[in-house]
């Protein structure tokens, strides 16, 4: 009976775990529809290219300024920046505070929730801009 109850309670731990995990990972679909803003600049999916923005493709665990053939602002590329969840939603909550000199004139998402579903949609993109 010991063993059921410590195994029930492994397994509720786990599912909350794996809840909340979902839940910071944001919202794709929701994700999309934010990332109307930054079209006008950045493009993602299997025919995106370099625009006024470089395209998004593999962004995650990609370096800051590494995208081919796009032109950085040297601070960008010197930033020291590889995108991840946390990187990505600090940078896009202000960018110009988070890289000073960046070439990027959008003013930034003030919304967590906003920052946490662009970044699931644009992550499941790979570096050939299939869906994961």
């Amino acid at each position: 009976m010991r063993m059921i109850s410590l195994l029930t309670f492994a397994a509720s731990v786990a599912f909350a775990a794996s809840a909340g995990q979902a839940y910071a990972a944001g919202d794709a679909a929701a994700g999309e529809k934010v990332f109307a803003k930054c079209k006008a600049c950045h493009q993602v999916g299997e025919t995106a290219k370099n625009a006024i923005g470089p395209e998004l493709n593999g962004i995650d665990g990609r370096k800051a300024g590494a995208a081919p053939d796009y032109s950085y602002s040297d601070p960008m590329k010197n930033s020291g920046i590889t995108w991840d969840a946390a990187t990505f939603k600090e940078f896009i909550k202000n960018p110009k505070a988070k890289v000073p000199g960046t070439k990027m004139i959008f003013q930034g998402l003030p919304s967590e929730s906003d920052e946490e579903n662009v970044w699931a949609y644009l992550s499941q993109f790979g570096a050939d801009g299939k869906k994961k």
